[in-house]
């Protein structure tokens, strides 16, 4: 559990704009602790506004504050017990130079009495009926869980101490906690207002004055809420095993595929004498980046490390083509681990053990392929090829990354086919997510923007997890998105279908179709080699650095994440006074050269714009893939619409972005935890091959 982190320049800024105490609110209501009362409100307005202020007169305003923080990274392991920190301050220590942090807890107590003369450990506070703990004896919980074992700071080098501040209280009103017999240590001073100029002396001789990068990212990385990038994450892996650490409810469900595959499946070290007949379908919900991808490949390792038959199906064919390019499998080893829903038409004989399907909002009605001759099409429902193909099946599904009219897959299809064939289903939804910096605030926002979900659309509030802004030219976009990659970050455009896609020309020269006034680019290129001016084929387009110049779309982009990404909103989704209006375009070919161009803005999918679909699900095609588009990025959205009362709009409900510190450039990172993007995209087979000879050279000279 986390609600905010900002610097408290930051946090004083935002709650100048009115934005701080809804934004902590509505988190709160997130975490499942219900509305926050009267009280709760008063006292974040009050206590974190009051030592931001402090901060900022210590001409500290740039020290971080993350507010509500749980003291464990796994909330299974005391957590509940203890609950969470108020504050905790993190930095840069002014002489060491090394992380710094302080563990805050803010009392609104004006007074308090002891409650006997024996000891210093409890007093009544008023207005409270039973006695509380000393201040102390709670931060030296809190200490003890963030730097043990499960805890944030374990094994990070730091300077930690902590203290209660009685911003309301006098020295005198509060005697019995500041007695000879208090507890002490590092963890154990108290201020009061009558102390407030120690308290700003203090905090100057805690953090320096200024800061290279953010000392939060620590903290946040290592709670979990700065993930390696899937497709990272497997590159990391060398395709020999996954890298996630599954938490909390990823692991529950995980563990009951595993142990269900242990009293469905026959043994894999002898050939049973009567198998089993039972099957069994998983279905696992959850919105993006809850994890299901990462569920679902370490289910395949730890299988087939077990010896059963597995397959890992995807419905993105971006997704696929991305892993058997850049995580270094040969061909048989890729043909034999990874497929397509579509596959199946013939049922493996005998079934698989387990066929793990990915992306089954993305299943079809039937698997056609008019590169296949008639006897290879399908003649049944696809769901019922991939429930034949298996004796457990499982399957992970966002109905809100449906971005096509042939996309069928959804909860219900699964639950009837499964009742077709005498499986047993289980059911899972992951709600606790892990992309976009961990912000569900992000992700909310934006399913509320595109009508997604049954929330009004409302002003976006800094998080200090996630960034959005918006931009007046598609040149200006790109400045940032370009500035970040060249220093270093992970990133790409994408856009709307809303311009015609050619063919690279003979000479393998690519056409610039997104053409906006003066501004044009080409899409990713529609091509399985490089193209005439180093441009990456599309299989290789997401992680090659070239590609970082051409335009994806939802299919290309689907399934996949950078650290920025630049979105183009086109005229198939423009804002009209107070609704979203849906457009469809038209194209004409140019006379003398035979190119398409734009005849009527709006969208151009064929898939999406054709006469054929009605209206409802046209819109429904369309909003969906914003939701794709809008959740590529891991760190930062830059966004850009065509039309200029869209952007108004969307310029209104991101608001200023001027705010200190706000934009998580790559150079705010601290250096050790920056992602290292390697040079020219060579993450595949031959680059591996090349990094392991250099590997094995440098072993030799050492030994």
């Amino acid at each position: 559990m986390l609600l905010l982190r900002l610097a408290a320049q930051d946090l004083l800024a935002l709650n100048e704009r009115r934005r701080l105490v809804p934004h902590l609110a509505a988190r709160w209501v997130h975490f499942q602790r219900g509305e926050s009362s009267d009280g709760e409100r008063a006292a974040w307005a009050e206590s974190l506004v009051s030592l931001a202020r402090d901060l900022v007169a210590a001409e500290r305003g740039n020290v971080e504050m993350i507010v509500e923080c749980s003291p464990t990274v796994d909330s299974s392991e005391g957590a509940e017990r203890v609950g969470q920190i108020d504050v905790v301050l993190v930095g840069r220590h002014p002489v060491e130079g090394n992380l710094s942090v302080q563990l805050v807890e803010l009392k609104q107590w004006s007074s308090v009495t002891r409650v006997e003369a024996a000891t210093a450990g409890l007093v009544y506070v008023p207005g409270i009926e039973d006695p509380v703990a000393h201040p102390a004896l709670q931060l030296g919980e809190y200490h003890a869980l963030f730097t043990g074992p499960t805890g944030p700071l374990s094994g990070l080098q730091f300077e930690c101490g902590g203290f209660a501040y009685l911003y309301n209280a006098t020295d005198d009103s509060v005697r019995a906690l500041l007695g000879a017999d208090a507890p002490t240590g590092p963890y154990a001073r108290t201020y009061t207002r009558d102390t407030r100029a120690r308290l700003l002396k203090d905090l100057q001789s805690h953090f320096a004055a200024g800061d290279d990068y953010s000392a939060a990212e620590y903290i946040l990385h290592r709670m979990n809420l700065r993930n390696t990038p899937l497709l990272d994450a497997m590159v990391n892996s060398n395709g020999e095993d996954t890298v996630f650490t599954l938490r909390d409810r990823q692991k529950e469900v995980a563990d009951d595929v595993l142990e269900a595959s242990e009293l469905i499946l026959d043994s894999p070290d002898r050939e049973a004498l009567v198998p089993r007949p039972q099957r069994a379908v998983f279905l696992i919900t959850g919105g993006a980046g809850t994890g299901k991808s990462a569920i679902g490949l370490q289910l395949r390792a730890v299988l087939e490390g077990a010896g059963r038959t597995v397959k890992y199906a995807s419905g993105s064919r971006a997704f696929n083509a991305a892993i058997k390019e850049n995580v270094g499998y040969t061909e048989a080893e890729f043909r034999e681990r990874f497929t397509h829903f579509g596959a199946f038409v013939e049922t493996p004989k005998p079934p698989l053990d387990v066929l793990i399907c990915d992306e089954a909002h993305r299943l079809r009605d039937m698997s056609k392929n008019w590169r296949l001759p008639a006897e290879r099409q399908g003649t049944e429902p696809q769901v019922d090829e991939l429930l034949k193909a298996s004796r457990l099946t499982v399957f992970f599904l966002d109905g809100a990354q449906t971005v096509r009219p042939d996309d069928v897959g959804t909860a219900q299809l699964i639950k009837d086919a499964a009742k077709r064939h005498g499986a047993v289903l289980r059911q899972y939804d992951l709600v606790e997510q892990y992309r976009c910096g961990g912000s569900d605030a992000y992700l909310r926002w934006v399913r509320a923007l595109l009508g997604v979900s049954p929330q009004k659309a409302h002003e976006w509030v800094p998080d200090g997890l996630m960034h959005i802004e918006v931009v007046d030219t598609p040149d200006e976009m790109e400045r940032i998105v370009r500035t970040e990659f060249d220093a270093g970050a992970t990133a790409r455009m994408v856009a709307g279908f809303c311009w015609p896609w050619s063919k690279p020309d003979k000479r393998k020269n690519l056409e610039n179709d997104v053409r906006i006034e003066g501004w044009h680019r080409p899409w990713n290129a529609d091509s399985t080699s490089f193209c005439a001016n180093g441009e990456p084929p599309l299989k290789i387009w997401p992680v090659h650095d070239a590609g970082i110049g051409q335009i994806g779309c939802v299919y290309t982009a689907q399934g996949l994440e950078w650290d920025w990404c630049g979105v183009i909103m086109g005229d198939d989704m423009v804002w009209r006074t107070d609704r979203w209006v849906f457009q469809r375009g038209k194209l004409r070919k140019d006379r003398e050269t035979g190119v398409k161009r734009v005849a009527k803005p709006g969208s151009v999918d064929p898939k999406v714009r054709v006469s054929t679909l009605d209206d409802d699900e046209f819109e429904r095609c369309v909003r969906h893939a914003y939701h794709v588009l809008l959740t590529r990025a891991s760190r930062a959205t830059v966004v850009y619409s065509t039309d200029e009362e869209t952007r108004k709009y969307l310029k209104k409900l991101v608001g200023e972005t001027d705010i200190h510190g706000l934009r998580p450039t790559q150079g705010a990172i601290p250096p050790e935890l920056r992602t290292v993007r390697p040079v020219g995209g060579a993450r595949g087979r031959r680059a591996r091959r090349a990094r392991n000879k250099a590997r094995l050279k440098n072993e030799m000279v050492l030994f």
